[in-house]
């Protein structure tokens, strides 16, 4: 099997860009992929996790729904589709500790742009891309990590996050509709 980097050197040669999604497991090491892969090939990196809803505008329901919490319009309206077109995005992240939108940027789109984040292959967003990653690895794996680096907040984490992704992921089939796998257990 072809590998990663060989996959992207070969897309970027052909085509001349390319827009991957990096779509997996929480603490499985995606947004640590998209910072290797930016300094690598000099990347622009659009995290996900600056497309929630504000929890004003969230539904009552969003725990249920799969990617609830997400404003998956507002990615496609200012990312994915002036990509689509060439233009040169303009973006704002929302920070949802302060639950507020932070000033607009204009993202700098080279050869490879990558958009990385649980929710970033949702089937509204999925078309758009060229090559779609899932990372993951096993449970035991996740949950050390998370405990690592999340510290007290892990139990959110195990009540909430973790089965949130886990739903989405079995609704939309991500991980088998992913065009490679990267497992990073041990």
């Amino acid at each position: 099997m072809e590998t990663l980097y060989a996959t992207i050197r070969r897309r970027l040669a052909g085509e001349g860009r390319l827009l991957l999604a990096i779509d997996g497991r929480c603490g499985c090491g995606k947004s640590s992929l998209a910072a290797q892969l930016a300094a690598d090939f000099g990347a622009s990196v659009v995290h996900t996790d600056d497309y929630y809803l504000p929890f004003s505008a969230r539904a009552e329901d969003w725990r249920e729904i799969p990617a609830g919490n997400m404003d998956l319009s507002r990615l496609r309206a200012e990312l994915l589709e002036p990509l689509r077109h060439g233009e040169t995005p303009r973006c704002r992240a929302y920070d949802c500790r302060t639950d507020r939108y932070l000033p607009e940027r204009t993202l700098a789109p080279g050869p490879l742009v990558i958009v990385e984040g649980s929710y970033s292959q949702h089937p509204a967003l999925r078309d758009y891309y060229d090559y779609r990653l899932f990372v993951t690895a096993s449970p035991e794996t996740q949950r050390a990590r998370l405990r690592a680096r999340e510290g007290e907040r892990f139990a959110v984490f195990e009540a909430l996050w973790i089965p949130l992704e886990e739903r989405y992921f079995r609704a939309f089939s991500i991980e088998e509709r992913a065009d490679y796998v990267l497992r990073t257990d041990g």
